[in-house]
């Protein structure tokens, strides 16, 4: 239409949208239309060039960066922790050479497939299971290995989540079950609401409090002021959690050590830096607890037998180390939530806490690993 003008800068110009197809590369699209614009610039006239001023890709060129800056402290990490441990240069050779042929690999072939975000899931577990000696010997918890590969890869997604339905902005819908399905096997859409709402953590906005004290900001935020208990939508998940896990309690499928040092720690923390709600408060202690992923950590994640510390007392250390840890990174951290972090942390310290809690044996002052040590 000619009603339309275009300005840049204070002058006249043209616009020109470019979208990506299905599929495309977007990076590579980018690279393309550069070429072709620094070609079709030699036969402009004179006074006339071309500006590209909004480009999306250049977030994806810096994520690009900081996963493969990622990817090589986690192998120095590697290679670390197992020359400490096992104090030989001909051991820790093994994961050095066998960590980057796996993820070259394991990285080619999904190139090759046209694997998903979906299926670097499978593969990071598997990569963190069978890696380092498979089933009942994997010293990190694979779903929290996975879980941290897709969020440092992909930021973005991996912290929005779906809006609690008393949430969502006037005349939007979420769709049903029935039309989700329809959408994936290719049947079309049974719906004329949106495809999905979905909005920032309420970890997230409590990072983000822009200047305003603690009380002032939760009032303004729909996540919150409609809350029961803590954060709209997640409340209730984490309570689901917590039922499930005293449910597990009761049947002793595990001890309660862990869990209750977890959150008792946890809790503790957020009430001491509490401070009454200010500007610069991190949350109380029931928005931590019923926020993110807390039940599901405290109960499900850090009480897996493999990963987690062997004796009684062991474990009391392991949750509080946990909960310590997820206080300080949700507080202070970059990332909202802090479970998967804290729980490789605490998988990393637990052969130590081992070693210096194992029981002692009957008619020995103290436990042989430790009189070993000393």
């Amino acid at each position: 239409s000619y009603d339309l003008q275009g300005r840049w800068n204070g002058k006249p110009n043209t616009f020109l949208l470019t979208f990506l197809a299905p599929g495309a590369n977007a990076l590579d699209t980018v690279r393309r239309v550069r070429e072709e614009m620094d070609k079709l610039t030699k036969s402009f006239p004179a006074g006339v060039s071309y500006d590209i001023p909004y480009d999306t890709t250049a977030f994806i060129d810096v994520s690009i960066r900081e996963v493969v800056k990622t990817l090589g402290e986690a192998m120095l990490l590697v290679i670390l922790v197992v020359f400490v441990f096992l104090q030989s240069w001909r051991a820790t050779l093994i994961p050095a050479i066998a960590v980057p042929i796996s993820l070259i690999g394991t990285l080619a072939g999904m190139e090759a497939l046209g694997f998903s975000i979906n299926t670097l899931t499978l593969f990071a577990m598997v990569l963190a299971k069978h890696l380092y000696g498979g089933l009942g010997f994997n010293p990190f918890n694979p779903a929290m290995v996975a879980y941290v590969i897709l969020l440092v890869s992909f930021p973005l997604p991996m912290t929005q989540w779906p809006m609690a339905d008393y949430l969502l902005p006037g005349g939007a819908s979420k769709p049903d079950v029935y039309t989700v399905l329809q959408a994936w096997f290719g049947s079309g859409w049974a719906s004329s609401g949106h495809d999905a709402i979905t909005g920032a953590t309420s970890l997230d906005l409590l990072q983000h409090k822009q200047g305003n004290t603690l009380e002032a900001w939760l009032g303004q935020q729909p996540v919150f002021n409609q809350a029961v208990f803590a954060a709209a939508g997640s409340e209730w998940v984490n309570l689901g959690f917590l039922l499930g896990g005293l449910f597990l309690l009761v049947k002793r499928v595990f001890s309660w050590h862990a869990p209750l040092a977890f959150l008792i720690t946890l809790g503790l923390l957020a009430a001491f830096f509490y401070d009454a709600g200010s500007s610069a408060s991190p949350g109380s202690p029931l928005l931590h607890w019923l926020s993110g992923g807390t039940m599901l950590g405290a109960f499900f994640i850090i009480t897996d037998p493999v990963t987690s510390a062997v004796s009684p007392r062991g474990r009391l250390i392991f949750g509080a180390l946990i909960g310590a840890l997820v206080y300080v990174i949700r507080a202070w951290g970059n990332y909202p939530d802090a479970i998967a972090f804290a729980v490789l942390f605490g998988n990393f310290a637990a052969p130590l806490i081992d070693f210096f809690t194992v029981p002692k044996t009957y008619g020995h002052p103290i436990a042989p690993s430790v009189k070993r040590f000393f």
